[in-house]
């Protein structure tokens, strides 16, 4: 039997900080994984994390293990099908050092991830993000730096892990103005700002008086907003907007939400979705498609260039012997 604790740290300081340079999330996203299934397994079996071998790691456990996330942590399947993925990567490089586990790590790769629902994507109306973005408390610090925040979020349409890592030098002013993030995949990107985003920004800015490698939107102490703080100031100012708004669902808004936003609006403008998936940062222009499936205008203005339904059924024949002489050439 085979410890597994040497191929752990081999798998995270080697295979994906050092051959694949993965994102410090993903890296992150992949040690939570791990660290949740090895706390299960001693759980279950009573054997610290540090003296578990790959014969504890069974397909048995494995699916134990999900079934725990969904039963007793309450996750989705998206979120049970992200704990696979880390679990995977882990087994498939494990494959290449402990070939004697070669049938084990085979049974535990063939473990299928679960399908699920695809629900449509949820969005605001252009009416609830204007109520959305005056919500906050403009006489307190924290309000404007909310609403600076928040107009960067639902006009930019950055991934909350973007949002929080912005630093005051990643924007520019001026002709051009836009935010610069590094996305998913490592990849750059400039967004651009609209004149009332811009302004909104050059006053929380002209206030801040940061340095360009400080956050953009910090707390009272200069540190960098966490996530949970974000989608907890969210729901607040969602909370307050929907006094004014009361289709703003408030328990059902989190900062993704304004990402949609977003995307919707540009494709209400008649933007091609090429474009926005350049604009949104995706990989895929499939993942941008979701946003057509949601837009009932599109499919209205699809409607209403369809046959009417009074229109009777058949082939046009002409009646007139001339026009039955030119429509048979």
């Amino acid at each position: 039997m085979s410890p597994i604790a040497p191929t752990v740290q081999s798998f995270f300081t080697e295979r994906l900080a050092t051959q694949r340079r993965v994102s410090p999330r993903t890296i992150a996203s992949y040690r939570d994984s791990l660290k949740l299934l090895f706390v299960f397994v001693q759980q279950r079996i009573g054997k610290a994390p540090n003296v578990l071998d790959w014969d504890d790691l069974d397909t048995e456990t494995i699916s134990a293990f999900l079934d725990h996330l969904e039963t007793e942590r309450h996750n989705n399947p998206r979120t049970r099908n992200l704990r696979l993925t880390a679990i995977r990567a882990l087994f498939t490089y494990a494959a290449l050092r402990h070939p004697e586990h070669a049938a084990l790590i085979q049974r535990v790769l063939a473990i299928p991830a679960k399908r699920f629902d695809k629900r449509l994507v949820s969005f605001l109306t252009a009416a609830e993000v204007e109520a959305l973005l005056d919500a906050p408390d403009r006489t307190r610090w924290e309000g404007r730096r909310d609403r600076a925040l928040l107009f960067v979020a639902a006009q930019t349409g950055l991934r909350l892990s973007e949002l929080i890592d912005l630093d005051c030098g990643d924007v520019s002013f001026g002709p051009g103005a836009n935010v610069r993030c590094l996305g998913k995949g490592r990849k750059h990107r400039a967004v651009p700002f609209t004149s009332t985003t811009q302004a909104v920004l050059r006053v929380w800015m002209a206030e801040l008086g940061g340095q360009s490698d400080q956050p953009l939107f910090p707390t009272r102490t200069g540190r960098r907003l966490s996530s949970d703080a974000v989608q907890r100031l969210v729901r607040q100012h969602a909370a307050t907007a929907a006094r004014r708004c009361p289709s703003i669902r408030a328990d059902k808004l989190h900062p993704h939400v304004l990402r949609h936003s977003c995307a919707m609006s540009l494709l209400h403008a008649g933007v091609d979705t090429a474009v926005i998936a350049l604009w949104l940062g995706h990989a895929d222009i499939r993942s941008t498609n979701v946003y057509l499936h949601a837009d009932m205008t599109i499919k209205q203005r699809a409607l209403d260039l369809t046959t009417p339904a009074t229109a009777h059924p058949g082939r046009y024949r002409p009646h007139d012997t001339l026009l039955a002489f030119l429509e048979s050439l």
